[in-house]
């Protein structure tokens, strides 16, 4: 099927051409109604309703219906174009099953992701992992990037009395070894908050983090902390205070070491 859209300052207008490319000959008058009326006119009623509104709205009424062919596979790759992402289009189908029915949401799944495929940005991604946790995800860790493989992100929580942080790992990502120096008291402490994790020191075996997990960091043991391969993960970071303290940053964990761990 082939939808055209025309953009103006005032609306969008949609092109279709499908029923008259299909049933043009045989059904000319139902080829009219679709291509002008159905798409030419409801669907560009956009004063009313946007096009991801209304990809949202028809998907619904097709699954309800139980109609999971090649006209729900058309909504479905129509909504991905009209800015519905993978994340969205799996909690709207997730709320579709209490209203529609089990067996059609299964149905309606099963074809929505042969149409995203993969198609998980980053953002989604970290958008889908906020939401599993209740400390924000924070900004990108610009300034601490170049100590850092992969993405991570900064959430400062208190500067009061204990400089406290949430700290977000793409999958794959860490920080460089490094050591929290200190001649009195300092280190550092990490709870996990979400996903999974890894902590190590120098000469020990790495440690796993999941949720919950208290990780005590003495001060001038050299240390790197970051995500699983295939999990975001977060912690808190709690900055021990000391005397003449100072964050001295080494080599990366190459992927050789960080590959030993298990998956």
């Amino acid at each position: 099927m082939a939808i055209i859209t025309l953009q103006s300052m005032a609306q969008q207008k949609i092109i279709q051409t499908a029923g008259r490319e299909a049933l043009g000959e045989f059904a000319p008058e139902f080829a009219r109604l679709n291509d002008d009326v159905l798409f030419g006119e409801v669907w560009s009623r956009n004063h009313l309703l946007s096009l991801r509104d209304r990809s949202i709205v028809t998907v619904t009424a097709l699954i309800s219906q139980g109609i999971t062919d090649s006209s729900l596979v058309h909504h479905l790759q129509t909504a991905k174009k009209n800015g519905i992402t993978r994340t969205e289009i799996a909690e709207i189908i997730t709320h579709a099953a209490f209203y529609a029915g089990w067996p059609k949401v299964w149905a309606a799944f099963r074809l929505a992701k042969d149409v995203w495929n993969e198609d998980t940005t980053p953002e989604d991604a970290k958008a889908a992992f906020q939401r599993e946790m209740i400390f924000p995800v924070g900004e990108p860790n610009t300034a601490y990037a170049k100590y850092f493989i992969g993405n991570s992100y900064l959430a400062p929580l208190s500067s009061e009395q204990v400089i406290v942080s949430n700290v977000t790992f793409e999958p794959g990502c860490r920080n460089n070894w490094h050591v929290h120096k200190a001649t009195k008291g300092g280190g550092q402490m990490l709870i996990g908050v979400a996903g999974r994790g890894w902590y190590q020191e120098e000469g020990k075996p790495a440690v796993e983090i999941l949720p919950g997990t208290v990780i005590h960091i003495p001060a001038n043991v050299k240390h790197w902390h970051g995500a699983a391969a295939d999990s975001w993960f977060a912690h808190l970071a709690f900055s021990v205070p000391g005397e003449n303290t100072d964050n001295v940053w080494l080599e990366p964990v190459t992927d050789k070491e960080y590959k030993r761990l298990k998956p």
